[in-house]
């Protein structure tokens, strides 16, 4: 690590790319106003299967016309062949990253990778990152139990963390507890993308595994993913914006650590 990150903090420009928010909302109207207010904070824009159903790839090309980049989190989960093509789908609508479960298997990893490489190979377009969900961060080891996952929920996150490695994910959705794991038994090419953050001040909703901004970046984060604190407050742009300062903050002292032992 250079020597020069303790020394240099880094741009709010940069690390705002690293913040994902979530567009959790009812409709198309109510996305593009967030869209339009937070396109200068935040770094890419994740679009879930309600706003999808409900708006459709519209919502998507909506983003891009403000500027944004997109997260399309669908969390594929099918027979090999439909998964591949769905991915393939996907990078044809240019969204800068889709996520597909880990635990649907190897071969629909690896296959999904080979379709989405051949297709924008052949078409010409930007390929998307691909992320493997591993553990949604409301479960628990108690509701990996109820459906006969034995393991507890870190040993499990990492083995699927490793298998989607292996099938050459770009990167997994993990919570902010099992960043450090998999940072040792991954290493730092696969990226890690972190929902269950939370600022100090604000509640768990429905997340059982959080950290703050801070905590998550300094963590080893890559990228995170904040919705209702941002999108609930009663000023969101204000909001974004302090998050971004404490992912900073966190960034930065990552960076810091090795110089302070040495």
């Amino acid at each position: 690590m250079s020597g020069r990150w303790p020394f240099l903090p880094p741009r709010p420009d940069t690390i705002r790319h690293r913040l994902i928010f979530a567009l959790d909302v009812e409709s198309f109207a109510e996305s593009e106003e967030l869209v339009k207010l937070l396109a200068k904070e935040v770094g890419v824009f994740k679009v879930g299967k309600q706003l999808f159903l409900h708006s459709g790839p519209e919502v998507v090309r909506m983003i891009h016309r403000h500027g944004g980049d997109v997260f399309l989190d669908l969390k594929f989960h099918d027979i090999p062949h439909t998964v591949a093509k769905a991915g393939a789908e996907a990078a044809r609508l240019g969204v800068r990253f889709f996520d597909l479960h880990a635990s649907g298997s190897f071969e629909m990893m690896e296959r999904t990778h080979a379709e989405v490489v051949r297709v924008c190979r052949r078409e010409g377009i930007r390929r998307p990152k691909i992320l493997a969900v591993t553990v949604l961060t409301s479960l628990g080891k108690s509701d990996l139990r109820r459906v006969g996952i034995e393991p507890d929920v870190e040993h499990q996150v990492v083995r699927l963390a490793r298998l989607a490695k292996r099938a050459g994910m770009d990167g997994v959705v993990a919570s902010p507890l099992e960043i450090g794991r998999i940072r040792r038994e991954c290493g730092r090419s696969l990226l890690i993308v972190t929902p269950g953050v939370r600022p100090p001040s604000d509640t768990r909703d429905d997340q059982k595994r959080v950290m703050t901004p801070h905590e998550a970046m300094r963590a080893g984060a890559d990228y995170l993913v904040i919705g209702r604190p941002i999108r609930d407050a009663k000023d969101p742009l204000a909001a974004a914006r302090e998050v971004v300062a404490d992912m900073a903050r966190g960034f930065l002292s990552a960076r810091a650590r090795p110089a302070a032992r040495a």
